[in-house]
């Protein structure tokens, strides 16, 4: 069976979703490769870096039709492309998809009679985490923005004796102790820099005072959700919450946001009137920007002048780490694969939760029950509540092996 991987064509998107390192995790599990002419040359690994690992290389469309598994590191929605990126009907997508934010894609995508899994969705449990690709790319987005912020701040992160007199440190507030706003905290610790942060999850306290931060309770309920995410707060909750907030924020140098609800507009955290209650010189680095802002003066992939402060909104910022992001992500796959592939073929455990929680489409039909929700489908008898749900524990029996597409 042929693993595929093409370049990628989302505005401004560097990274590869396999490297050539990848073909000694394919071979261990009966695979072959097959790349798409300079599709990691953006993230720094040559067409003869990846003949020299073992890997074929072909035009576009030669993988898209003869790659039994296609892997990308955006598609449907999140590549703003249609059908006609995807592989031949009966074959198989691995990608992140952004499926909740418009399910019409994944609708489309079905309706071509691919078999689509959605990275972003993979569960976030003890026995994924090898596989999760968005804590991979959150850990590398929360390392760039302290450094965009640090270069758009008009003095220095440590603090500095010399003669000349004294240099006080930089204060940085993180707001949102997710994997982002952890490795934000390390790396500003790291720069020397006095790091405050806060959560609506009150049990990342101790992760934040383990990295040096002090963590700043500006909530009165708490923010806890399921899988490892936030829940979103209620009006109420987010009016007190921005009322703590500001008097955080008002003390801070840089102030690094990482709020984030899936498949949603991220909340509006930061108003105009927090900022311009900062210092002159004051940076806002606004990591929720694709996903509208966590600050209501952020412009996705903009910088932004406000009252003496600099408000930068990037977007897809692993990508700027494109060789690094590229290793990860490329690993996250290769965990995945070992989820649906044996002995060189397809071999997909409806009882799996991870296949469950990640599998967009299957046979034509949308098997995800809460896309399927979104998208205005009728429940499906085979597939509510959950598509792979069994009756009763199925640990015993065999998978269900998929044969491949002509």
């Amino acid at each position: 069976m042929q693993i595929g991987a093409v370049r990628e064509t989302h505005p401004g998107e560097r990274r590869v979703a396999l490297v050539p390192a990848a073909m000694k995790a394919l071979s261990r599990l009966g695979l072959s490769g097959c790349v798409e002419f300079g599709a990691g040359e953006s993230a720094g690994y040559a067409d003869a870096e990846y003949a020299a690992a073992g890997w074929q290389t072909a035009d576009r469309d030669a993988v898209l039709k003869t790659a039994d598994v296609v892997v990308r590191v955006r598609a449907l929605n999140a590549d703003n492309g249609g059908v006609e990126s995807l592989p031949s009907a009966g074959r198989t997508l691995v990608a992140m998809c952004d499926p909740l934010s418009d399910a019409d894609a994944v609708v489309k995508a079905a309706e071509s009679g691919v078999r689509v899994f959605a990275l972003e969705l993979v569960p976030r449990i003890t026995r994924a985490q090898s596989m999760d690709v968005l804590s991979s790319m959150a850990s590398l987005a929360g390392y760039k923005a302290v450094l965009l912020g640090a270069a758009a701040l008009p003095k220095q992160f440590p603090m500095m004796m010399t003669a000349a007199g004294t240099v006080k440190p930089a204060r940085v507030f993180v707001i949102g102790a997710g994997v982002a706003g952890l490795q934000a905290i390390a790396t500003a610790k790291r720069l020397g820099a006095v790091v405050t942060a806060t959560d609506v999850r009150p049990s990342v306290k101790e992760q934040v005072e383990s990295l040096g931060g002090r963590f700043v309770d500006t909530t009165t309920v708490s923010g806890e959700g399921t899988g490892g995410y936030a829940k979103e707060l209620t009006d109420a909750d987010r009016a007190e919450q921005r009322r703590k907030l500001a008097d955080a924020v008002r003390e801070a140098d840089v102030v690094i946001t990482t709020a984030a609800v899936p498949g949603r507009k991220a909340p509006t955290l930061l108003t105009a009137d927090m900022v311009e209650a900062m210092s002159p010189g004051g940076v806002v680095v606004d990591l929720a920007a694709e996903r509208g802002g966590n600050c209501e003066l952020t412009r996705p992939g903009e910088t932004v002048e406000h009252a003496g402060v600099t408000v930068l909104g990037p977007d897809n910022l692993p990508s700027t780490l494109a060789k690094d992001a590229s290793l990860l992500f490329s690993n996250n796959v290769c965990a995945f694969l070992k989820t649906i592939v044996a002995d060189g073929e397809l071999s997909i455990d409806g009882s799996d939760e991870i296949v469950r929680g990640s599998m967009l489409c299957e046979a034509g039909e949308v098997v995800h029950p809460r896309v399927r929700k979104l998208a205005g489908l009728p429940e499906h008898a085979a597939l509510s509540p959950d598509p792979f749900a069994p009756d009763e524990p199925r640990s015993g029996e065999p998978r269900l092996t998929i044969p491949l597409a002509d």
